[in-house]
Formats: C-alpha cells, sequence, structure tokens
C-alpha cells in the first residue's frame, strides 16, 4: 500500500565519532562530535519532497549525511536528538484562492473564516485560511459547494 499522507519528518542525530590509529584496542580514537539532520517526506499534495541533508547546519548531500551516520553507528554512537513531523498547510497562494471564490458567492471576508470554522466543526472561527490542511481546505470547500451549488462552476 502506497502511503501519500502529507507528512514531512525532520530527524537529528549527533554523531560521536572514532576511528583506529595503528593496531590493537588501545589505538582507538576519538575524533569528535558531529551534527546530522535529515528532512523528506510528502507535499499538502501528496509528492515526494526531496531529501534534505545538514551536517553542524551546512547542507550536505545525502549521501555524505547518511555516511556520517553510518560510520556512527558501526564506529562509535549515534543518538537520536530530535524528531519532527510536520502536516504541510496550504498557504497563502491557496488560501487567497479560496477567499476569492467565497467572495464571487457574495460572502463578505468575516465570513470566511466563520463558515469555514462550522466546515471543520470549529466553535470560534479561524485565524487564517492559509493554515488549513489540504484535507481541512477540501473539507470546507465541499461544505461551501452544498451550501452554494454555483460554486463549482465559478471555480472552473
Amino acid at each position: 500500500m502506497n502511503n501519500t499522507s502529507p507528512v514531512s519528518v525532520t530527524r537529528t542525530w549527533e554523531v560521536a565519532l572514532y576511528g583506529n590509529y595503528g593496531d590493537g584496542p588501545s589505538a582507538r580514537v576519538y575524533l569528535g562530535k558531529r551534527t546530522v539532520t535529515l528532512s523528506g517526506g510528502r507535499d499538502a499534495r501528496g509528492q515526494l519532497l526531496p531529501i534534505v541533508a545538514q551536517v553542524n547546519g551546512c547542507e550536505v548531500s545525502e549521501e555524505e549525511a547518511v555516511s556520517l551516520l553510518n560510520w556512527g553507528k558501526r564506529e562509535g554512537r549515534v543518538t537520536l536528538l530530535s524528531e519532527e513531523r510536520t502536516v504541510p498547510t496550504i498557504g497563502k497562494c491557496r488560501a487567497h484562492e479560496l477567499h476569492r471564490l467565497m467572495g464571487l458567492l457574495g460572502l463578505p471576508g468575516a465570513q470566511h473564516y466563520s463558515l469555514a470554522a462550522a466546515a471543520l466543526g470549529e466553535w470560534t472561527p479561524l485565524g487564517s485560511l492559509a493554515e488549513l490542511t489540504e484535507q481541512e481546505a477540501r473539507t470546507v470547500w465541499q461544505h461551501v459547494c452544498s451550501l452554494y451549488p454555483s460554486a463549482r462552476t465559478l471555480a472552473a
């Protein structure tokens, strides 16, 4: 089954690196620590996002970051520092289009937020349509279309 949920994931690790100097167990040398961050996932439309890799805050290739993580697992220590999952929002451009369509239907601007809140089962008006997730925006649009059947024609 393909997972198309719109989630972005960012993970950050601290990698302690060791190397060998000569033969024997006492020849193990501490080389330092690196902070490795990998980010990726899916956008609001379910499309794969490119993986972004950083080492100590500087952008590097994915291969370099993964190589450091593997080295740390093999010869040192890798500690997960943080993991952040976010669901992308529709953003200002798509929110503007939703506002425009509601305006063409004759709804005053102040009612856009109340109508969206009602569609989502919220008690108070929303602060911003740009903060809607893709699924929430679809729910709001379906609600608008059920109240105003001409909405689909206007959108086309």
